[in-house]
């Protein structure tokens, strides 16, 4: 598992400008079974994504996304094991 964690780069004017192409790369890696959860930080300085793949998958995602491609954002890449989760996250959690 990872927790990926966005930090944007720029004003959010610029981050609200590509949001849409943003929003619509998330479907696809949601479509792909490689994101289980995203959504924006707060204070709105970037987002967190938690994925499960392979680090090598989850950077060629990260590398197709329009916020990374265009300079927008930094991304830190966090791998953790589950060692405990709350009663239903089994099949969340587990690929």
């Amino acid at each position: 598992m990872f927790i990926v964690n966005l930090t944007y780069l720029v004003d959010l004017r610029e981050i609200d400008a590509e949001l849409a192409n943003h929003v619509e790369w998330l479907k696809h890696c949601y479509e792909s079974g490689a994101f289980v959860a995203s959504g924006r930080k707060k204070p709105r300085d970037g987002g967190i994504i938690l994925a499960r793949c392979t680090r090598e998958k989850l950077e060629d995602y990260l590398n197709c996304d329009p916020f990374r491609r265009k300079g927008l954002a930094r991304y830190e890449i966090i791998e953790f094991e589950p060692g405990m989760m709350a009663s239903g996250f089994e099949k969340v959690l587990v690929k």
